[in-house]
Protein backbone atom coordinates (compact mmCIF):
# COMPACT_ATOMS: atom_id res chain seq x y z
CA UNK A 1 0.00 0.00 0.00
CA UNK A 2 3.08 2.34 0.76
CA UNK A 3 4.92 2.04 -2.82
CA UNK A 4 1.11 2.73 -3.98
CA UNK A 5 0.55 5.85 -2.11
CA UNK A 6 4.20 7.16 -2.90
CA UNK A 7 3.52 6.40 -6.66
CA UNK A 8 0.20 8.52 -6.76
CA UNK A 9 1.97 11.08 -5.05
CA UNK A 10 5.19 11.17 -7.47
CA UNK A 11 2.90 11.55 -10.83
CA UNK A 12 0.64 13.99 -8.77
CA UNK A 13 3.33 16.34 -7.82
CA UNK A 14 4.50 15.63 -11.83
CA UNK A 15 1.10 16.54 -13.50
CA UNK A 16 1.40 19.93 -11.64
CA UNK A 17 4.67 21.04 -12.84
CA UNK A 18 6.46 21.31 -9.34
CA UNK A 19 9.51 21.57 -11.31
CA UNK A 20 8.83 24.27 -12.93
CA UNK A 21 8.28 28.03 -11.72
CA UNK A 22 5.68 30.17 -12.85
CA UNK A 23 6.82 32.32 -15.74
CA UNK A 24 8.58 35.54 -14.01
CA UNK A 25 8.97 39.24 -15.44
CA UNK A 26 10.76 41.80 -14.36
CA UNK A 27 8.93 44.49 -12.89
CA UNK A 28 10.49 47.18 -15.14
CA UNK A 29 8.90 45.13 -17.98
CA UNK A 30 5.42 45.16 -16.92
CA UNK A 31 4.49 48.79 -17.39
CA UNK A 32 1.22 49.09 -18.12
CA UNK A 33 -0.08 50.08 -21.52
CA UNK A 34 -1.49 54.23 -21.03
CA UNK A 35 -4.55 53.54 -20.60
CA UNK A 36 -7.42 55.67 -22.76
CA UNK A 37 -8.70 59.17 -21.54
CA UNK A 38 -11.23 58.50 -19.15
CA UNK A 39 -10.53 55.06 -18.87
CA UNK A 40 -9.77 53.72 -15.17
CA UNK A 41 -5.92 52.39 -14.63
CA UNK A 42 -5.67 48.41 -15.28
CA UNK A 43 -4.35 46.62 -12.82
CA UNK A 44 -0.45 45.95 -12.62
CA UNK A 45 -0.03 42.30 -13.75
CA UNK A 46 1.90 39.99 -10.96
CA UNK A 47 5.67 40.49 -11.11
CA UNK A 48 8.88 40.10 -9.51
CA UNK A 49 11.53 42.58 -8.97
CA UNK A 50 15.15 42.39 -10.54
CA UNK A 51 16.33 41.22 -7.56
CA UNK A 52 14.06 38.62 -7.12
CA UNK A 53 13.95 37.73 -11.12
CA UNK A 54 17.83 37.53 -10.63
CA UNK A 55 17.87 34.59 -8.04
CA UNK A 56 15.10 32.90 -9.34
CA UNK A 57 15.89 32.85 -12.94
CA UNK A 58 13.77 29.73 -14.19
CA UNK A 59 16.82 29.41 -17.20
CA UNK A 60 19.02 28.88 -14.05
CA UNK A 61 16.91 27.25 -11.90
CA UNK A 62 15.97 24.67 -13.70
CA UNK A 63 19.77 24.08 -14.81
CA UNK A 64 20.75 23.48 -11.22
CA UNK A 65 17.71 21.15 -11.08
CA UNK A 66 18.66 19.00 -14.39
CA UNK A 67 22.29 18.78 -12.83
CA UNK A 68 20.35 18.03 -9.09
CA UNK A 69 22.79 21.04 -7.74
CA UNK A 70 19.89 21.32 -5.44
CA UNK A 71 22.27 23.39 -2.59
CA UNK A 72 22.41 25.77 -5.17
CA UNK A 73 18.52 25.75 -5.73
CA UNK A 74 18.38 26.01 -1.93
CA UNK A 75 20.75 28.88 -1.83
CA UNK A 76 18.98 30.80 -4.50
CA UNK A 77 15.51 30.08 -1.69
CA UNK A 78 17.21 31.13 1.39
CA UNK A 79 18.62 34.35 -0.18
CA UNK A 80 15.76 35.38 -1.65
CA UNK A 81 13.62 34.92 1.50
CA UNK A 82 16.53 37.20 3.50
CA UNK A 83 14.92 39.91 1.03
CA UNK A 84 13.07 42.39 3.11
CA UNK A 85 8.99 42.53 2.35
CA UNK A 86 9.16 40.21 -0.70
CA UNK A 87 5.10 40.83 -2.31
CA UNK A 88 2.36 38.17 -1.97
CA UNK A 89 3.39 37.17 -5.67
CA UNK A 90 7.19 36.47 -5.22
CA UNK A 91 6.16 34.54 -1.72
CA UNK A 92 3.89 32.38 -4.20
CA UNK A 93 7.04 32.07 -6.69
CA UNK A 94 9.42 31.42 -3.88
CA UNK A 95 6.98 28.92 -2.29
CA UNK A 96 6.45 27.37 -5.86
CA UNK A 97 10.42 26.70 -5.91
CA UNK A 98 10.18 25.29 -2.19
CA UNK A 99 8.41 22.72 -2.81
CA UNK A 100 9.74 21.75 -5.96
CA UNK A 101 12.79 21.41 -4.51
CA UNK A 102 11.26 19.39 -1.65
CA UNK A 103 9.55 16.84 -3.52
CA UNK A 104 12.36 16.34 -5.34
CA UNK A 105 14.78 15.94 -2.11
CA UNK A 106 12.24 13.96 -0.52
CA UNK A 107 12.02 16.92 2.34
CA UNK A 108 8.46 16.16 3.23
CA UNK A 109 8.15 19.13 6.24
CA UNK A 110 9.24 21.69 3.95
CA UNK A 111 7.09 20.51 1.30
CA UNK A 112 3.95 20.48 3.12
CA UNK A 113 4.92 23.61 5.00
CA UNK A 114 5.56 25.16 1.14
CA UNK A 115 2.18 23.58 -0.01
CA UNK A 116 -0.29 25.38 1.92
CA UNK A 117 1.78 28.46 1.52
CA UNK A 118 0.58 28.00 -2.62
CA UNK A 119 -2.95 26.96 -1.67
CA UNK A 120 -3.44 29.97 0.76
CA UNK A 121 -2.19 32.34 -1.79
CA UNK A 122 -5.14 32.69 -3.86
CA UNK A 123 -3.21 32.67 -6.98
CA UNK A 124 -3.79 28.69 -8.51
CA UNK A 125 -6.38 28.42 -10.65
CA UNK A 126 -9.24 25.87 -10.10
CA UNK A 127 -7.84 22.84 -11.73
CA UNK A 128 -4.32 23.28 -9.87
CA UNK A 129 -5.91 24.35 -6.27
CA UNK A 130 -7.29 21.13 -6.47
CA UNK A 131 -4.61 19.41 -7.46
CA UNK A 132 -2.48 21.09 -5.00
CA UNK A 133 -4.21 20.28 -2.35
CA UNK A 134 -4.68 17.17 -3.18
CA UNK A 135 -0.81 16.84 -2.91
CA UNK A 136 -0.74 18.02 0.72
CA UNK A 137 -3.31 15.92 1.43
CA UNK A 138 -1.22 12.78 -0.42
CA UNK A 139 1.55 14.60 2.06
CA UNK A 140 0.16 13.87 5.17
CA UNK A 141 -1.81 10.76 4.99
CA UNK A 142 1.99 9.39 4.08
CA UNK A 143 3.18 11.27 7.11
CA UNK A 144 0.76 9.29 9.46
CA UNK A 145 -1.36 12.56 10.51
CA UNK A 146 -4.51 11.50 9.22
CA UNK A 147 -6.26 14.23 10.91
CA UNK A 148 -5.07 16.70 8.52
CA UNK A 149 -4.83 14.25 6.18
CA UNK A 150 -8.81 14.00 6.74
CA UNK A 151 -8.63 17.77 6.57
CA UNK A 152 -7.25 18.39 3.28
CA UNK A 153 -9.04 15.29 1.26
CA UNK A 154 -12.27 16.68 2.14
CA UNK A 155 -11.31 20.61 1.40
CA UNK A 156 -10.16 19.07 -1.65
CA UNK A 157 -13.55 17.32 -2.32
CA UNK A 158 -15.59 20.78 -1.70
CA UNK A 159 -13.18 23.10 -3.78
CA UNK A 160 -13.03 20.54 -6.43
CA UNK A 161 -16.68 18.96 -6.25
CA UNK A 162 -14.70 15.06 -6.95
CA UNK A 163 -15.89 13.53 -3.83
CA UNK A 164 -15.30 9.72 -5.26
CA UNK A 165 -11.51 9.71 -5.96
CA UNK A 166 -10.19 10.34 -2.26
CA UNK A 167 -12.83 9.31 -0.54
CA UNK A 168 -11.12 5.90 0.38
CA UNK A 169 -8.02 7.63 1.64
CA UNK A 170 -10.13 9.07 3.85
CA UNK A 171 -11.66 6.14 5.00
CA UNK A 172 -8.80 4.91 5.62
CA UNK A 173 -7.51 7.89 7.57
CA UNK A 174 -10.08 7.61 10.02
CA UNK A 175 -9.37 3.74 10.41
CA UNK A 176 -5.57 4.23 10.71
CA UNK A 177 -6.84 7.16 12.96
CA UNK A 178 -8.38 4.53 15.52
CA UNK A 179 -11.64 5.79 14.70
CA UNK A 180 -12.88 2.66 13.90
CA UNK A 181 -16.87 3.94 14.67
CA UNK A 182 -16.52 6.38 11.72
CA UNK A 183 -14.43 4.21 9.74
CA UNK A 184 -17.41 1.60 9.79
CA UNK A 185 -20.03 4.07 9.07
CA UNK A 186 -18.71 5.31 5.99
CA UNK A 187 -17.84 2.03 4.74
CA UNK A 188 -21.13 0.39 5.51
CA UNK A 189 -22.78 3.05 3.65
CA UNK A 190 -20.40 2.82 0.87
CA UNK A 191 -20.96 -0.96 0.51
CA UNK A 192 -24.93 -0.48 1.39
CA UNK A 193 -24.73 1.92 -1.86
CA UNK A 194 -23.12 -0.08 -3.86
CA UNK A 195 -25.26 -3.16 -3.21
CA UNK A 196 -28.32 -1.24 -3.96
CA UNK A 197 -26.95 0.08 -7.44
CA UNK A 198 -26.43 -3.35 -8.29
CA UNK A 199 -22.45 -2.91 -8.21
CA UNK A 200 -19.83 -5.17 -6.22
CA UNK A 201 -17.85 -3.93 -3.39
CA UNK A 202 -14.69 -3.71 -3.80
CA UNK A 203 -12.43 -6.26 -1.55
CA UNK A 204 -10.29 -3.57 -0.43
CA UNK A 205 -13.30 -2.19 1.07
CA UNK A 206 -14.63 -5.76 2.87
CA UNK A 207 -11.16 -6.22 3.99
CA UNK A 208 -10.95 -2.70 5.78
CA UNK A 209 -14.21 -3.81 6.80
CA UNK A 210 -13.00 -6.59 8.58
CA UNK A 211 -10.06 -5.13 10.09
CA UNK A 212 -12.24 -2.18 11.47
CA UNK A 213 -14.34 -4.74 12.92
CA UNK A 214 -11.44 -6.72 14.63
CA UNK A 215 -9.55 -4.18 15.82
CA UNK A 216 -12.64 -3.01 17.65
CA UNK A 217 -13.51 -6.42 18.44
CA UNK A 218 -17.26 -5.64 17.18
CA UNK A 219 -17.81 -9.35 15.95
CA UNK A 220 -21.10 -8.12 14.20
CA UNK A 221 -19.24 -6.09 11.75
CA UNK A 222 -16.90 -8.47 11.48
CA UNK A 223 -19.27 -11.04 10.30
CA UNK A 224 -20.59 -8.87 7.67
CA UNK A 225 -17.94 -8.34 6.01
CA UNK A 226 -16.61 -11.93 5.98
CA UNK A 227 -20.72 -12.86 4.86
CA UNK A 228 -19.70 -10.12 1.65
CA UNK A 229 -16.17 -11.31 1.27
CA UNK A 230 -17.57 -15.00 0.99
CA UNK A 231 -20.29 -13.93 -1.40
CA UNK A 232 -18.12 -11.83 -3.59
CA UNK A 233 -14.54 -13.01 -3.43
CA UNK A 234 -14.90 -16.62 -2.05
CA UNK A 235 -11.58 -18.44 -0.93
CA UNK A 236 -10.76 -21.21 1.39
CA UNK A 237 -9.28 -18.63 3.66
CA UNK A 238 -12.68 -16.46 4.08
CA UNK A 239 -14.68 -19.52 4.00
CA UNK A 240 -13.27 -21.35 6.94
CA UNK A 241 -13.07 -18.05 8.79
CA UNK A 242 -16.43 -17.37 8.72
CA UNK A 243 -18.20 -21.05 9.14
CA UNK A 244 -15.85 -20.90 12.50
CA UNK A 245 -16.66 -17.75 13.68
CA UNK A 246 -20.46 -18.62 12.78
CA UNK A 247 -20.13 -21.56 15.52
CA UNK A 248 -19.15 -19.00 18.07
CA UNK A 249 -22.00 -16.96 17.03
CA UNK A 250 -24.03 -16.04 20.38
CA UNK A 251 -27.23 -18.50 20.36
CA UNK A 252 -25.53 -20.88 17.90
CA UNK A 253 -26.80 -24.59 18.17
CA UNK A 254 -24.11 -26.96 18.16
CA UNK A 255 -26.70 -29.63 16.42
CA UNK A 256 -25.48 -27.69 13.26
CA UNK A 257 -22.16 -29.25 13.17
CA UNK A 258 -22.70 -31.49 10.15
CA UNK A 259 -24.61 -29.22 8.99
CA UNK A 260 -21.59 -26.67 8.47
CA UNK A 261 -19.18 -29.30 7.47
CA UNK A 262 -21.20 -30.29 4.63
CA UNK A 263 -21.00 -26.20 3.31
CA UNK A 264 -17.37 -26.16 3.90
CA UNK A 265 -17.11 -29.40 2.47
CA UNK A 266 -18.78 -27.68 -0.79
CA UNK A 267 -17.07 -24.29 -0.60
CA UNK A 268 -13.09 -24.82 0.24
CA UNK A 269 -10.75 -27.01 -2.02
CA UNK A 270 -9.24 -28.72 0.77
CA UNK A 271 -10.54 -28.74 4.33
CA UNK A 272 -7.92 -29.84 7.48
CA UNK A 273 -7.01 -33.39 8.76
CA UNK A 274 -9.61 -32.48 11.77
CA UNK A 275 -12.64 -31.09 9.31
CA UNK A 276 -12.07 -34.28 7.64
CA UNK A 277 -11.91 -37.07 10.24
CA UNK A 278 -14.90 -35.10 12.30
CA UNK A 279 -17.19 -35.11 9.31
CA UNK A 280 -17.04 -38.56 8.66
CA UNK A 281 -17.17 -39.18 12.62
CA UNK A 282 -20.43 -37.34 13.09
CA UNK A 283 -22.01 -39.12 9.55
CA UNK A 284 -21.27 -42.11 11.06
CA UNK A 285 -22.86 -40.99 14.40
CA UNK A 286 -25.52 -39.85 12.54
CA UNK A 287 -26.44 -42.73 10.63
CA UNK A 288 -25.15 -41.41 7.14
CA UNK A 289 -22.35 -44.05 6.10
CA UNK A 290 -21.71 -43.23 2.58
CA UNK A 291 -21.56 -39.59 3.61
CA UNK A 292 -18.63 -40.55 5.44
CA UNK A 293 -17.07 -43.06 3.38
CA UNK A 294 -17.13 -39.99 0.57
CA UNK A 295 -15.71 -37.12 2.68
CA UNK A 296 -13.05 -39.93 3.96
CA UNK A 297 -12.15 -40.97 0.65
CA UNK A 298 -11.71 -37.26 -0.48
CA UNK A 299 -9.34 -36.14 2.67
CA UNK A 300 -6.95 -39.48 1.46
CA UNK A 301 -7.50 -38.58 -2.24
CA UNK A 302 -6.13 -35.19 -0.99
CA UNK A 303 -3.56 -36.21 1.08
CA UNK A 304 -4.88 -34.40 3.84
CA UNK A 305 -5.77 -37.95 5.93
CA UNK A 306 -3.74 -41.38 6.16
CA UNK A 307 -0.37 -39.55 7.13
CA UNK A 308 1.30 -38.39 10.40
CA UNK A 309 0.42 -39.28 14.04
CA UNK A 310 -2.66 -39.87 13.28
CA UNK A 311 -2.50 -42.63 9.98
CA UNK A 312 -4.01 -45.42 12.21
CA UNK A 313 -6.85 -43.35 13.32
CA UNK A 314 -7.44 -42.13 10.04
CA UNK A 315 -7.39 -45.58 8.19
CA UNK A 316 -9.65 -47.27 11.02
CA UNK A 317 -12.15 -44.46 10.71
CA UNK A 318 -12.38 -45.13 6.62
CA UNK A 319 -12.79 -49.02 7.04
CA UNK A 320 -15.52 -48.39 9.57
CA UNK A 321 -17.46 -45.96 6.97
CA UNK A 322 -16.52 -48.49 4.33
CA UNK A 323 -18.43 -51.36 5.73
CA UNK A 324 -21.02 -48.97 7.11
CA UNK A 325 -21.83 -48.05 3.82
CA UNK A 326 -21.50 -51.12 1.86
CA UNK A 327 -24.17 -52.79 4.61
CA UNK A 328 -26.35 -49.14 3.87
CA UNK A 329 -26.43 -49.84 0.18
CA UNK A 330 -28.02 -53.11 0.71
CA UNK A 331 -30.51 -52.43 3.52
CA UNK A 332 -31.59 -48.95 2.57
CA UNK A 333 -34.63 -49.88 0.89
CA UNK A 334 -36.00 -51.99 3.67
CA UNK A 335 -36.73 -48.28 5.63
CA UNK A 336 -39.12 -46.82 3.59
CA UNK A 337 -41.97 -48.43 4.50
CA UNK A 338 -41.34 -48.07 8.11
CA UNK A 339 -40.81 -44.34 7.56
CA UNK A 340 -43.79 -43.99 5.74
CA UNK A 341 -45.74 -45.26 8.14
CA UNK A 342 -44.43 -43.27 11.11
CA UNK A 343 -46.36 -40.67 13.01
CA UNK A 344 -44.09 -37.95 11.90
CA UNK A 345 -41.52 -36.99 8.60
CA UNK A 346 -38.19 -37.53 10.71
CA UNK A 347 -37.27 -40.90 9.33
CA UNK A 348 -38.54 -40.18 5.85
CA UNK A 349 -36.20 -37.01 5.90
CA UNK A 350 -33.55 -38.81 7.14
CA UNK A 351 -33.76 -41.70 5.28
CA UNK A 352 -34.46 -39.20 2.24
CA UNK A 353 -30.92 -37.37 2.93
CA UNK A 354 -29.17 -41.40 2.59
CA UNK A 355 -30.28 -41.21 -0.64
CA UNK A 356 -28.38 -37.90 -1.39
CA UNK A 357 -25.78 -39.02 -0.03
CA UNK A 358 -25.55 -42.03 -2.42
CA UNK A 359 -26.10 -39.82 -5.31
CA UNK A 360 -30.08 -40.69 -6.09
CA UNK A 361 -30.93 -36.86 -5.72
CA UNK A 362 -34.38 -37.49 -6.80
CA UNK A 363 -35.51 -40.62 -5.09
CA UNK A 364 -33.47 -37.99 -2.02
CA UNK A 365 -35.92 -34.91 -2.65
CA UNK A 366 -39.03 -36.79 -2.88
CA UNK A 367 -38.68 -38.48 0.73
CA UNK A 368 -37.61 -35.34 2.44
CA UNK A 369 -40.71 -33.36 1.02
CA UNK A 370 -42.73 -36.60 1.78
CA UNK A 371 -41.46 -36.01 5.37
CA UNK A 372 -41.75 -32.39 5.90
CA UNK A 373 -45.29 -32.61 4.32
CA UNK A 374 -45.97 -35.27 6.99
CA UNK A 375 -45.28 -33.02 9.63
CA UNK A 376 -44.86 -33.74 13.61
CA UNK A 377 -41.35 -32.23 13.26
CA UNK A 378 -39.47 -31.19 15.96
CA UNK A 379 -37.62 -28.38 14.14
CA UNK A 380 -39.28 -28.00 10.73
CA UNK A 381 -37.21 -25.31 9.86
CA UNK A 382 -33.86 -27.75 10.04
CA UNK A 383 -35.58 -30.45 7.87
CA UNK A 384 -36.14 -26.70 4.86
CA UNK A 385 -32.50 -26.36 5.19
CA UNK A 386 -32.08 -30.33 4.53
CA UNK A 387 -34.07 -29.81 1.42
CA UNK A 388 -32.67 -26.98 0.30
CA UNK A 389 -28.94 -28.29 0.13
CA UNK A 390 -30.10 -31.62 -0.71
CA UNK A 391 -31.60 -29.40 -4.04
CA UNK A 392 -27.73 -27.74 -4.08
CA UNK A 393 -26.06 -31.04 -4.30
CA UNK A 394 -28.38 -32.34 -6.87
CA UNK A 395 -27.55 -28.87 -9.16
CA UNK A 396 -31.02 -27.74 -8.91
CA UNK A 397 -30.05 -24.41 -7.99
CA UNK A 398 -33.38 -21.98 -8.75
CA UNK A 399 -35.05 -25.06 -6.45
CA UNK A 400 -32.15 -24.33 -3.83
CA UNK A 401 -33.07 -20.91 -3.34
CA UNK A 402 -36.59 -20.64 -3.10
CA UNK A 403 -36.18 -23.18 -0.26
CA UNK A 404 -33.74 -21.93 1.55
CA UNK A 405 -34.86 -18.18 1.37
CA UNK A 406 -37.52 -19.25 3.34
CA UNK A 407 -35.41 -20.22 6.06
CA UNK A 408 -36.34 -17.96 9.50
CA UNK A 409 -34.58 -18.75 12.90
CA UNK A 410 -31.95 -17.55 15.19
CA UNK A 411 -29.84 -20.60 16.12
CA UNK A 412 -27.58 -20.71 13.23
CA UNK A 413 -30.35 -22.24 10.79
CA UNK A 414 -31.23 -19.26 8.90
CA UNK A 415 -27.47 -17.96 8.62
CA UNK A 416 -26.41 -21.21 7.43
CA UNK A 417 -29.75 -21.01 4.68
CA UNK A 418 -27.70 -17.71 3.42
CA UNK A 419 -24.13 -18.97 3.42
CA UNK A 420 -25.74 -21.51 0.91
CA UNK A 421 -27.39 -18.74 -0.96
CA UNK A 422 -23.91 -17.39 -0.82
CA UNK A 423 -22.26 -20.57 -2.49
CA UNK A 424 -25.05 -21.09 -5.06
CA UNK A 425 -24.73 -17.68 -5.99
CA UNK A 426 -20.82 -17.54 -6.21
CA UNK A 427 -18.79 -15.26 -8.86
CA UNK A 428 -18.57 -17.95 -11.86
CA UNK A 429 -14.49 -17.97 -11.87
CA UNK A 430 -15.41 -19.40 -8.85
CA UNK A 431 -18.29 -21.77 -9.62
CA UNK A 432 -15.93 -23.22 -12.42
CA UNK A 433 -13.45 -25.21 -10.00
CA UNK A 434 -14.93 -28.12 -8.49
CA UNK A 435 -16.51 -28.02 -5.31
CA UNK A 436 -14.63 -25.19 -4.58
CA UNK A 437 -15.78 -21.47 -3.96
CA UNK A 438 -12.51 -20.03 -5.30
Amino acid sequence: MSQFRLARLSLLLAAIGLNMLPALSHAQDAQPAAPAAGAPAAAPADTVRPEVFKLLDPAQVKASMDAKNYADVQSRIDQVAAIPALTPYELFVLNRLRVALASTTNNAPMAMTALEAVIESGKLDKKAQGDFIQALANYHYNAKDYTNAIKWFTRYQTETGDVASVRPYIIRAYYFNNDFARAKQELLSDITAKQQAGQTPTIEELQLLANTGSKSKDQATYLIAMENLVRYYPSDDYWSDLLGRLQGKAGYSDRFALDVLRLQNQAVKTMSPEDYSDMGEIALQNAFPTEAKKVLDAGFAKGVLGTGANAAKHKKLRDQANKAAADDVKNIATGEASALKSKDGTGLINLGYAYITMDQFDKGIDLIQKGIAKGGLKRPEDAKLRLGYSYAMAGKKDEAIKELETIKGTDGVSDLARYWIFWLNRPVAAAAAPAAAQ
